[in-house]
């Protein structure tokens, strides 16, 4: 079980189930990113029109990877992956171009998606489903890139059949009883899981992690994480689950910020919310009932310190994953300012050069990392960067703050997974 931190957990949303309306296509008109600093974070962007979602720009593939990737072992890993989609996820995190994966079968259950799937993955075999493909008994991990209100149940479809699982995020899609059944499922099978946080390998948070664990902030006396995604009408999505999304439903980019720095956990939360100021954003009466677009959230931290957490669709100007970060012996705004003289190498980790490519620029330059880092520890046998503690409690503190948005921002405590 989960352990507040302070008082009980609180009740799960109302609104947990998947939106059924019907597939919508929509234009997407997102704020141009215009380069990245040296050390990963988002540059201003000036609101231009594109076709891209955020996040898929074109960017420079070069990420401030340390040279000279050696692997493990010679072992391949026997990978089916789930999902191809409007992000077309399931390809672009590189599992068909590292040295140690074999990608064995693929799925999605829109038969043109899922041959593009197979293709761009070079893999014959295909399944109709996620469900049929877990039962090939070749496979020995999942990655699940489906749709969010799908990734719990799909998560622990994988584990009942034995395998290890990454997901993209968030872990679970607006309900702390999911959370409770993915926590409780991870820790009786003994495999391993990992959410796929893109913010977790940014250059700049990589950094700051680097500098935490190394002594150089102390504890953080504030965070601040910000995932602006700005959006004239939703995304295409399936069965429309972006119509109408609670911003802090989708808030591990944000919370990044604070828990892939330090590992610690938000005890309360007071969060509130802004309604949509585009006209066709939200549809009167969206699934989940949410009047809002914009949500910022008020943290207490369990280094007894404060984080702010905001989430918009609608506001554009500045966009993407960013944070910064204050602590006792110094700070990071872009790049380290305090106390310490000397400083770790805050190179992010080494990845084969066979992943250089396409996605390698995407979400600040994380695909391969994230990648990397759960094949590494499947060969390890030890747990990743985002197991799955850290994956619910980046996404349960959101799951917190919409409800008391809903509140008109009363103080809520927050459940705490601890592996």
């Amino acid at each position: 079980m989960s352990t507040p931190l302070a008082g009980p957990a609180f009740p799960s949303p109302a609104q947990s189930v998947s939106p059924a309306l019907s597939r919508r296509n929509f234009l997407q008109r997102a704020g141009a990113l215009l380069g990245t600093a040296a050390l990963g974070l988002p540059a201003q962007a000036l609101g231009a029109e594109v076709k891209s979602i955020q996040g898929f720009e074109s960017a420079d593939p070069k990420t401030n990877a340390a040279p000279g990737w050696e692997p493990l072992s010679n072992r391949k890993i026997r990978v089916g992956i789930a999902g191809y989609g409007v992000c077309e996820f399931g390809a672009a995190f590189g599992f068909q171009d590292h040295p140690n994966v074999q990608v064995v079968a693929v799925t999605d259950l829109i038969p043109e998606r899922c041959a593009a799937l197979a293709k761009a993955c070079r893999c014959s075999q295909t399944y109709p489903s996620l469900e049929a493909l877990v039962k090939d008994p070749l496979i020995e991990a999942v990655f699940i890139a489906t749709d969010a209100p799908s990734h719990a149940r799909h998560c622990l479809e994988v584990l009942r059949h034995g395998k290890h699982v990454a997901t993209a995020v968030p872990a679970v899609f607006g309900s702390l009883e999911e959370a409770e059944q993915v926590w409780a499922a991870v820790k009786a099978s003994g495999l391993i899981y990992m959410m796929f946080e893109t913010s977790a390998f940014h250059a700049d948070l990589h950094a700051m992690r680097t500098l935490y664990r190394a002594g150089d902030l102390g504890k953080l006396v504030y965070a601040e994480g910000e995932y602006y995604h700005y959006m004239s009408s939703p995304i295409d999505s399936y069965k429309g689950w972006r119509i109408g999304l609670p911003p802090q439903w989708y808030p591990t980019h944000s919370n990044a910020y604070y828990h892939c720095v330090t590992g610690e956990a938000f005890t309360k939360v007071s969060c509130l919310g802004t309604p949509s100021l585009i006209s066709d954003f939200q549809t009167p009466n969206n699934p989940y009932q949410n009047p809002y677009a914009t949500e910022i959230a008020l943290f207490h931290t369990s280094e007894n310190g404060m984080a702010r957490m905001a989430v918009s669709w609608d506001t554009p100007g500045a966009s993407g994953e960013m944070g910064r970060i204050r602590g006792q012996r110094g700070s990071f705004y872009g790049q380290y300012k305090g106390l310490s003289e000397k400083l770790p190498n805050l190179q992010r980790p080494a990845f084969p050069s066979t992943m250089v490519g396409a996605y390698t620029g995407h979400h600040g330059g994380s695909h391969p990392h994230l990648t990397n880092e759960f094949v590494s520890a499947l060969l390890q046998g030890r747990q990743p960067l985002v197991h799955v503690a850290m994956a619910l409690n980046l996404t349960v503190a959101g799951i917190v703050a919409h409800q008391s948005a809903i509140k008109g921002g009363r103080w809520l405590d927050i459940p705490h997974y601890k592996m």
